[in-house]
């Protein structure tokens, strides 16, 4: 099939909303993201359900398990069954958390990576292995996480640079990641912002949290975004233009209306940011 460049305002692509979305897909909704773990390889009603959406819109994969900076091997079974599966339906954007999910098997949890050289080394060699494999480019994403790794050797947006610098790979930039790391470990999410590399951007995420009763907040996807997040995004868009925005939302899951003023509120921050370039220019 050939391939389809996401564009605009995104929704995680859910089983749950199939039967809404065939009603109609409301008008902000310029693409979809789904996990390939998921879907890759299904057969019956939901290969048909799915082939029925990537034939009409965009689609970004938005990985899950590939554990880009942990010790166990380099998945290379998925890589290809994911390259198979991107092909057949014509998606062209692979993203990845810089996180680690596997030892000896999955941890079902995202962990972070040292802030090490070593590390570095170690990650930028993996990544560099599946975008050969991919044939393309992949977006890495800066991840939530509740223990800092002990021997920091470097800053997490040094780190982030360096990878992304010698891998020669993309940034898949979550705000509300920030925003949460920025609460729970007490730093300046304006300040992490402006240090990432920001020029790679090729993707944005965004989504709601949850905040425990001593005020530890928890990357949910589970909640509508609020305020702050939303602002970091503005802050975002000044900086690299209205790139692909996804609305994260994996539980507590409202119906497709509510999604969709939602996902409206990102188009329209993308067109604002779009309007102020035009004005500066």
């Amino acid at each position: 099939m050939p391939g389809r460049l996401a564009q605009g305002a995104g929704l995680g692509f859910r089983r749950e909303l199939i039967a809404e979305l065939k009603s109609g897909v409301p008008e902000a909704i310029s693409f979809f993201e789904l996990a390939p773990e998921n879907w890759a390889g299904m057969g019956g009603r939901s290969a048909r359900d799915l082939r029925y959406f990537t034939e009409r819109y965009p689609f970004v994969c938005h990985g899950l398990s590939l554990s880009l900076g942990g010790p166990a091997q380099l998945d290379e079974t998925l890589l290809r069954q994911i390259r198979a599966f991107m092909h057949e339906h014509g998606m062209t954007l692979y993203t990845e958390h810089l996180a680690w999910s596997a030892d000896d098997g999955q941890l079902y949890d995202l962990l972070p990576i040292p802030l090490s050289e070593k590390a570095v080394k170690w990650t930028v060699d993996r990544i560099s292995r599946a975008q050969d494999i991919l044939g393309m480019r992949i977006g890495i994403e800066n991840a939530s996480y509740y223990v800092a790794p002990p021997g920091a050797e470097m800053q997490e947006t040094e780190f982030i640079s360096a990878i992304v610098r010698q891998a020669d790979c993309l940034l898949h930039l979550d705000v509300n990641n920030i925003y949460v790391n920025s609460r729970n470990f007490a730093f300046d999410p304006r300040v992490f912002l402006d240090e990432l590399p920001l020029e790679r951007t090729c993707y944005v995420h965004v989504a709601g949290h949850y905040v425990e009763a001593d005020g530890l907040l928890i990357d949910t996807h589970g909640a509508t975004v609020i305020d702050p997040v939303w602002s970091l995004l503005d802050a975002a868009y000044q900086r690299i233009g209205d790139v692909p925005t996804c609305l994260e939302r994996d539980f507590n899951i409202p119906d497709l209306a509510t999604l969709n003023a939602e996902v409206r509120r990102i188009a329209e921050r993308q067109a604002f940011a779009a309007g102020k370039r035009r004005e500066a220019a």
